[in-house]
C-alpha cells in the first residue's frame, strides 16, 4: 500500500484498529431523511466524535464548515443514480475522483448489489473506482447494500464482503447478523458495521458492542445517532463502546447522564476519552 493510501486510510481507522464513521448520505436516494432536513445543522454538534464523516459532496460542500471539519477525515460518497422509487441496484459512479481529491477526502465509498438486478454493474463500478482510487492514493470503502429480497445471513454478508475485498476495496461496510464472526474472518480488510435501521439507544449499543466483540473495525452510524433523542449523547455512548470497550448498559448509563446534562452539546468531561482526540489510546 502506497504511504499517501495508507496514511489516508489511519485517519480513518484509528490507532486501536477502531473507528466511528457518522453515515449523512441517506439523502442521495431517500430524499430529506428524518434528522437530515438541515444537515449542517445536524451534523455541527457531532463532528466533534466522528473519527470520521460520511456525506454525499453536495452535503459536504453545502452543510460542512471546512475550517471545523479540519481534523475530521471525510469518507465521501461516490455512487448513485437510484432512488426509493426506482430500482435500488441501478447505481453509478457520480463523483469523478479529481473532484474527490479536491475535496480532500480521505476515502471515497460506494454500494456494491450482490444478486441484484445490477450486479454486474456495481462490482465492475467498485473495480474502477479501486483502479482510480489507486491512482491518486485514495482508498475505497465497499458498501454492501442489501435489497429488499435479500437476507442478511452470514452466507450472503460473507459473500459480498469477501468479493469486495477480492476486486481490491481497501475497507467493508455491511451490516451485522447471526454468525457474524464469520463475515469478519474470511474477509481480508477491514469490516465496518453499518448501523441501519433506528433503534432504541439501548438496542443500538448492544449491537455495536456485539459487532465490535465479533470483530468489526467499528461502526458507521447514521440514523441511530442523528434520529436518537440525543444525539451528541449517543454518539458519545457509541465512542465509548468502540474505543473503550465499555458494556451496552455502562455506555447507556453514560448516555443517560450525558442526556441529562444541559451540556451535553459541548465536548464531554466524562471519562475524557469520549471525544474523538483521545478515543484511539
Amino acid at each position: 500500500m502506497d504511504w499517501g493510501l495508507k496514511n489516508r486510510l489511519s485517519r480513518i481507522i484509528k490507532s486501536d484498529g477502531r473507528t466511528v464513521m457518522l453515515a449523512v448520505d441517506h439523502g442521495y436516494f431517500l430524499g430529506p431523511t428524518t434528522g437530515l432536513e438541515d444537515a449542517g445543522r445536524t451534523i455541527r454538534p457531532l463532528l466533534p466524535y466522528a473519527d470520521a464523516l460520511m456525506p454525499t459532496r453536495g452535503v459536504l460542500r453545502t452543510s460542512v464548515d471546512a475550517s471545523a471539519s479540519a481534523d475530521t477525515p471525510i469518507v465521501l460518497r461516490v455512487s448513485g443514480g437510484n432512488s426509493i422509487l426506482s430500482e435500488l441496484s441501478n447505481e453509478g459512479i457520480t463523483v469523478a475522483m479529481e473532484d474527490a481529491v479536491r475535496l480532500n477526502v480521505s476515502a471515497v465509498a460506494l454500494s456494491i448489489y450482490v444478486g441484484s438486478p445490477n450486479e454486474k454493474k456495481t462490482l465492475l463500478n467498485l473495480t474502477k473506482l479501486v483502479d482510480e482510487g489507486q491512482r491518486y492514493g485514495i482508498p475505497v470503502l465497499a458498501v454492501t447494500a442489501v435489497g429488499k429480497e435479500m437476507a442478511r445471513d452470514a452466507r450472503y454478508l460473507a459473500l459480498c464482503c469477501r468479493i469486495a475485498a477480492e476486486l481490491g476495496a481497501h475497507f467493508v461496510k455491511t451490516y451485522y447478523c447471526e454468525g457474524f464472526e464469520k463475515v469478519v474472518k474470511t474477509c481480508p480488510v477491514p469490516l465496518v458495521m453499518a448501523g441501519g435501521k433506528k433503534l432504541p439507544e439501548l438496542e443500538a449499543l448492544e449491537l455495536t458492542h456485539n459487532a465490535i466483540k465479533r470483530g468489526a473495525a467499528g461502526v458507521d452510524m447514521g440514523r441511530n445517532i442523528f434520529q436518537a433523542d440525543a444525539p451528541v449523547a449517543m454518539i458519545q455512548a457509541v465512542r465509548a463502546v468502540v474505543h473503550e470497550n465499555l458494556s451496552p448498559d455502562k455506555a447507556y448509563d453514560l448516555y443517560k447522564s450525558l442526556k441529562a446534562d444541559k451540556k451535553s452539546g459541548k465536548r464531554s468531561k466524562l471519562r475524557g476519552v469520549t471525544a474523538k482526540s483521545e478515543g484511539a489510546k
